[in-house]
């Protein structure tokens, strides 16, 4: 049985949903995510090389393992068409060890 803090959940944003759906399609078809889940879009407001942004973007919350971490992350950065993506990857606590153990099998490599 697979412990939560082996879990990660993962945020990006992408800058559209067809972006934002593609890089989802290819983490879970290369088995670097069991499941992403796309949220409706938001605003970001950020400052970017001096200037303050106001963006629409696409919010990503992609479930994985700390094994396939580096993996996935280099995977974002290949897809993503930011210069500087935001990846933030958050340990879990604790989740149904059910779910945790299907993330485990569909990101095995």
């Amino acid at each position: 049985m697979s412990q939560p803090e082996d879990f990660l959940l993962v945020l990006t944003n992408m800058p559209d949903r067809d972006s934002a759906e593609s890089l989802a399609r290819t983490l879970v078809e290369i088995k670097l995510a069991a499941c992403v889940n796309l949220l409706a879009p938001c605003r970001s407001v950020y400052r970017w090389k001096d200037e303050v942004q106001n963006d629409e973007e696409h919010p990503m919350l992609i479930k994985t393992t700390h094994e396939r971490y580096t993996a996935l992350e280099a995977a974002i950065r290949a897809g993503h068409p930011y210069e500087l993506p935001e990846i933030i990857a958050v340990q879990l606590a604790a989740g149904l060890p059910a779910y945790l153990d299907w993330v485990a099998a569909e990101t095995l490599p």
